[in-house]
């Protein structure tokens, strides 16, 4: 069959379904080819945007798996934010694959110790198994909040003479979207007070954003930047963060401009700010 490679949201979207009633997201990879990370991310990304959307975070997953294909390019990228959307979201994960010959295996496999407990041979069986299992979400309850404002504002510092935003988000642990909506919310309450746009350069040393937190953290500090600033970077990521940062910007047209010391971050906003002059010339 031709594999398609058109991961446009419009093109995304109708592999996403919603059941609302049955807790239930299910997503279609049939023919779907993933050359790059940047496939990889501008596919997760838009189901990630749904789930945010509905405003509940814990749902079932049900996985159509059959004939689809991942270059080794983007072999990382692809189980990476599967995991991470997994461990973030379901309550249960099962995939199906109605080709004739994985169902012939699925069949031989039964009751042996090769058997997959998450692998289905057709939808029914896969969305009956799901139905079946009790929901694990909880009445709403709100997020215990691990930051206090008064302190996160002493991380911010503004030098009027500059223009230049330093906000230091070090050893910083975001556990949740509470965490990441907080600091969001306190930091942009401050800028509008000073009434226009800044130059921001991010600490990260000894931050960590945990997996329920990813999603709200991508969409947020996406549009914090459009809105307030003039151009960003960010300094002494630690390896796990700096990765996740950089594997969920191959599919933005933005850079991550990550840098590993403050001096070179600083050297990087400078660039950015002759570019933005010789462009506005």
């Amino acid at each position: 069959m031709p594999y398609s490679d058109d991961f446009s949201p419009n093109a995304v979207d109708p592999r996403i379904a919603i059941h609302e009633s049955a807790q239930i997201v299910e997503i279609t990879f049939t023919g779907l080819y993933f050359h790059t990370t940047a496939d990889v991310n501008a596919f997760y990304d838009q189901i990630e945007r749904r789930i945010m959307e509905t405003g509940e975070p814990q749902w079932f997953f049900m996985v159509n798996t059959q004939d689809y294909r991942v270059d080794g390019e983007a072999w990382f990228a692809f189980t990476r934010r599967g995991l991470d959307l997994n461990e973030g979201h379901s309550m249960k994960t099962v995939r199906y694959d109605a080709d004739p010959d994985t169902v012939k295996q699925i069949a031989r496999n039964a009751g042996t110790d090769r058997e997959n407990p998450n692998l289905f041979g057709s939808r029914d069986a896969a969305w009956d198994h799901l139905k079946s299992l009790p929901s694990k979400r909880r009445e709403r309850l709100a997020h215990h909040p691990s930051f206090n404002k008064d302190a996160f504002l002493r991380r911010m510092s503004f030098d009027h003479d500059t223009g230049i935003l330093e906000i230091d988000l070090s050893d910083m642990d975001f556990l949740h979207s509470r965490d990441v909506n907080d600091v969001h919310n306190w930091a942009e309450e401050a800028i509008r007070a000073t009434r226009h746009k800044w130059w921001i350069v991010f600490k990260y040393e000894g931050t960590r954003i945990q997996s329920p937190a990813w999603v709200q953290f991508s969409i947020r500090s996406e549009e914090f930047n459009k809105t307030y600033s003039m151009g960003s970077v960010r300094y002494a990521m630690g390896s796990e963060t700096e990765a996740d940062k950089r594997l969920r910007y191959e599919a933005k047209t933005t850079r991550p401009n990550i840098r590993n010391t403050r001096a070179e971050a600083i050297e990087r906003l400078e660039e950015l700010r002759a570019e933005y002059a010789a462009n506005a010339a």
